[in-house]
C-alpha cells in the first residue's frame, strides 16, 4: 500500500478529489491523507515530516503560491518523494496561449463554490416564497420586488437569484391586502415594477389565449380594469415609498442591473 498525501493551500478539496479518481483504480491499496493550509515555509516542513514517515508516497499539490511551492519542491525532492503539482500542466497552457501571468489565490476553487451554492442557496430561496407563498420571505430576502401580474416579477428573481440575490415577489392587486411586513422593511430594499396599460393588455391577452378571459370572475385584460390594478399599486407604491422601475421597454437584464446598481451588488458571479 503506498500513500497519496493531497496538499494544498486551503482545505485541500481539489487535491482530495483527483487522488479518489486515481485511487479507486487501485482497490484498497491506496491510503488518501490531506494536509490543508500549507501557507508557510514552517507549513512545508511539518508537511514534508509527516511524508517521511509514509515513505514510499505521492504527494499531490494544488499549492499556487510561488515561494511555497518551490520549497515544497526542493524538500520533496532532497527526501526522494514524488511531487506532483496538479494545476501546474494546465495553468502553464494558459498562461502561454493569452500570454498572462495567473493570479496567485489560495482556495480560488472554493471560492467558485461558494459562490455556487450561494446561488443554488438563493434560487431556492425565490422558488419557495415565490408569488407570495410565504410573507416570511419578505424580512429574509435581500430584494423585494412588488408589482402587479405580467410584470415579469418571478423571472426577475430568478435573474437576481442567479447573482446569488436573495429576492422575493409581491404580487399587487385591489382585492388583496399588502402584506404589513413590507412595512417593516427598509424602502430601499423595495423596487415596484410599473408598466404601459397598452404593453399589460397585450402581454395579459397573450398571457390567455386559449384560455377564459376570467380568473375568479375578475377580468384579467380588460381595460378599466388594469388602469384600476395600475392606480392601486401605484398608491401602494407611493405609500411604501420605494424606487419605481417602468418595465415596458426594458429587458429583466436591465431591470435587474438598475436593482444590483442600486444597493451596491457587483455583478462578479
Amino acid at each position: 500500500m503506498i500513500t497519496i498525501f493531497a496538499v494544498s493551500d486551503s482545505v485541500g478539496e481539489t487535491a482530495e478529489m483527483l487522488a479518489k479518481a486515481v485511487a479507486i483504480h487501485f482497490k484498497n491499496n491506496v491510503e488518501i491523507k490531506i494536509i490543508p493550509f500549507v501557507k508557510s515555509l514552517k507549513d512545508v516542513e511539518d508537511a514534508v515530516q509527516i511524508f517521511e514517515k509514509s515513505i514510499p508516497c505521492i504527494v499531490t499539490s494544488t499549492i499556487v503560491s510561488l515561494d511555497i511551492m518551490e520549497s515544497l519542491t526542493k524538500r520533496c525532492y532532497e527526501k526522494n518523494i514524488t511531487l506532483i503539482n496538479l494545476l501546474e500542466p494546465i495553468i502553464k497552457s494558459v498562461e502561454s496561449m493569452m500570454n498572462v501571468h495567473q493570479d496567485y489565490k489560495p482556495g480560488a476553487l472554493r471560492v467558485l463554490d461558494s459562490i455556487y451554492f450561494k446561488r443554488i442557496e438563493a434560487m431556492e430561496f425565490a422558488i419557495k416564497y415565490d408569488d407570495a407563498r410565504d410573507y416570511s420571505g419578505i424580512e429574509k430576502a435581500d430584494v423585494v420586488i412588488v408589482g402587479l401580474s405580467r410584470t415579469s416579477k418571478t423571472p426577475l428573481c430568478m435573474y437576481l437569484a442567479n447573482k446569488g440575490i436573495k429576492a422575493v415577489n409581491i404580487p399587487l392587486a385591489p382585492e388583496v391586502e399588502v402584506p404589513k411586513e413590507l412595512f417593516n422593511i427598509s424602502p430601499k430594499k423595495i423596487f415596484g415594477l410599473t408598466v404601459d396599460p397598452l404593453r399589460l393588455i397585450d402581454i395579459r391577452k397573450k398571457r390567455i389565449d386559449g384560455y377564459t378571459a376570467v380568473y375568479n370572475n375578475i377580468q384579467y385584460y380588460n381595460d378599466a380594469r388594469i388602469l384600476e390594478e395600475l392606480e392601486f399599486s401605484d398608491k401602494v407604491m407611493r405609500k411604501l415609498n420605494c424606487r419605481v422601475i417602468d418595465v415596458s421597454k426594458i429587458a429583466i437584464e436591465e431591470t435587474a442591473l438598475i436593482i444590483m446598481n442600486a444597493l451596491g451588488y457587483k455583478d462578479n458571479l
